[in-house]
């Protein structure tokens, strides 16, 4: 079995160090870069690949919110997963971090264990977006972004919509399955399909395409 390739961006030295000691300490994951900013990080990553990249958003050497949106612009690293490092001190970057092509976050003060999983989550294509941190960007969002009723959706059926509002709201696909009565294949292949209509990178893109459509309202952050 191939190990997802895991590359590193943190100016701290200390914070690299321990994020590799953990994750190489797991069978099916290997560090291949470690960066201390967004340019070297660039650089490494046209030699050495990498499936996901755990980044922290404020460095001197080009801070994560610039590297996400270069990873995302170059098809060179379509197949590349960028996890952004963040606090909630740092709510006013988290929308444009989606934007940029984030697939998720994690916090400092993230348990061992949830990193190791976050890794793999966000290998296997999925998107890290915890119903806190989903609430959170979408209350940011509502701040800021105005809903736009049925926008870009044109192309997706009406089980798509309802599929795209429940992942909107956080649900996994075991979740959505159940919601809808479906089984969970059929829920997976609803979201890939969605995906692929609406060009999303992943999962959090969908997040917010169900809260820009109207799908999910503000409303809707009020009752969880």
């Amino acid at each position: 079995m191939t190990p997802i390739r895991v590359a590193i961006a943190d100016d701290h030295q200390l914070v690299r160090a321990g994020f590799a000691s953990l994750l190489d300490s797991e069978d099916d994951i290997e560090v291949t870069i470690q960066a201390s900013g967004g340019n070297a990080l660039l650089e490494a990553l046209r030699t050495a690949p990498a499936d996901v990249v755990l980044m922290d958003i404020r460095m001197p050497d080009g801070d994560g919110l610039w590297a996400t949106e270069e990873i995302a612009a170059d098809p060179r690293f379509d197949a590349v997963r960028v996890v952004l490092v963040t606090t909630f001190g740092l709510d006013e970057y988290i929308v444009r971090a989606v934007r940029a092509g984030a697939s998720g976050f994690l916090l400092k003060d993230t348990d061992p264990t949830d990193l190791i999983r976050a890794v793999r989550v966000v290998a296997a294509g999925e998107a890290l977006l915890s119903p806190e941190v989903t609430k959170y960007l979408l209350s940011r969002m509502s701040l800021g972004l105005k809903a736009e009723p049925d926008s870009g959706l044109d192309v997706l059926t009406d089980r798509e919509r309802e599929v795209l509002a429940l992942v909107g709201r956080g649900q996994s696909n075991d979740e959505i399955a159940e919601s809808l009565v479906l089984s969970p294949l059929t829920a997976k292949t609803h979201v890939s399909r969605i995906m692929t209509k609406v060009g999303a990178r992943d999962r959090v893109h969908l997040v917010v395409l169900a809260y820009e459509s109207g799908l999910v309202s503000p409303g809707w952050l009020n009752e969880h």
